[in-house]
């Protein structure tokens, strides 16, 4: 298992810990054997579920367990997982939701469910190239986000999640249609200029989504009346030509945005991490999804995607007048004595006939 460094150090390289090992001996015999705890390698189980998906099972999860008995359990996995103690932790809201995540993963006892992550593709017209990236998440710690290029569109997808938000969901969305200007660094000190700036964008693209939707529901009476099919080459010059309109607001917005700007959170704005890039390249208007606990009412907010260099970006999340900074990983997620994928697929292919 790879851990993200602990918070609030995105830069720092991710940590790797070991969960599981599969021993394939001559005979066609294997063994399987479990690596959590602090007590030694002991009995486990693995099983193909499907394609790109496999479970592994402790069967002896006793050695899990602790003399000190579950305060010491989680006093171990706190200076792990934090690199702290719970004195260190002053702020009751941050306590009580890393007792939650304890509670969560600790119960599972490393029988868990894995699944293959592909990586987006990368194209030449990417804004920076797509891959993982260490988040910071206020309470929460650092999570994992997987950076996507969908059109006009970039995605921000968790693949660790928390109590608010689970692994899976767009974390941010950022419209690559939008850039915004900031103000200069004086003017930007204030939260009350920023959001003024944002909430125009988000009336902006309301009011574009708007007149979108009357263009297609207008496109659709316009093609159930026509008797003619010539119709709908009209709707495609028109397409044309909104996408050159696109294009040529894109050109204009490049050849406007400075090679790099100045750089600085408004006063307000908290930040885990105060060591973030004091230049950034440019700013698109986006959001970002928030929600209770148990991903109760989730909204999505307005926000500001801030562009540093080609391995760190950050979010402004105006509701929550909190700031996200995000490092790329650049593990190979490898090490030297890790199997291929082929390899390891095979692997599993010979345990599941065994277990046949």
């Amino acid at each position: 298992m790879y851990l993200p460094p602990h918070d609030p150090h995105v830069d720092d390289p991710m940590r790797f810990k070991p969960l599981f090992r599969i021993h394939l001996m001559e005979r066609k015999c294997a063994t399987v054997e479990c690596m959590y705890g602090h007590k030694g390698p002991h009995n486990g189980h693995i099983q193909i579920v499907k394609k790109d998906e496999f479970s592994t099972k402790c069967n002896q999860t006793d050695h899990h367990r602790m003399s000190g008995g579950r305060q010491e359990e989680f006093r171990t996995w706190l200076r792990e997982e934090w690199g702290r103690t719970l004195e260190d932790i002053f702020h009751e809201h941050m306590q009580e939701l890393i007792l939650m995540k304890f509670i969560y993963t600790s119960q599972y006892d490393n029988c868990l469910t894995y699944r293959r992550i592909y990586l987006p593709p990368s194209s030449p017209d990417d804004l920076i190239k797509p891959g993982l990236f260490k988040g910071t998440y206020g309470s929460h710690g650092l999570e994992i986000v997987m950076l996507s290029f969908h059109g006009k569109k970039a995605k921000g997808t968790k693949i660790t999640g928390d109590p608010n938000i689970p692994a899976g969901q767009q974390t941010v969305e950022i419209d690559l249609e939008h850039p915004l200007q900031l103000p200069d660094v004086e003017n930007l000190r204030d939260f009350s200029e920023l959001s003024r700036i944002v909430r125009e964008v988000q009336e902006q693209v309301r009011r574009e989504e708007q007149e979108k939707e009357h263009r297609q529901e207008d496109e659709d009476h316009s093609q159930q009346a026509a008797s003619q099919p010539a119709a709908k080459p009209l709707g495609g010059e028109e397409g044309a030509e909104g996408e050159e309109t696109a294009a040529e607001a894109e050109g204009r917005t490049q050849d406007k945005a400075p090679a790099s700007q100045p750089f600085v959170l408004p006063m307000g704005v908290i930040s885990r991490n105060e060591d973030y890039p004091r230049t950034c390249r440019i700013c698109f208007y986006g959001t970002g999804l928030i929600a209770g606990h148990g991903f109760t009412s989730p909204e999505r907010t307005p926000g500001v995607f801030v562009l540093f260099d080609d391995d760190r970006f950050g979010f402004i999340w105006l509701e929550l007048k909190s700031f996200s900074l995000y490092s790329r990983i650049k593990v190979s997620f490898q090490n030297a004595e890790a199997p291929s994928r082929e390899a390891f697929d095979e692997m599993l292919k010979n345990i599941q006939s065994l277990a046949t």
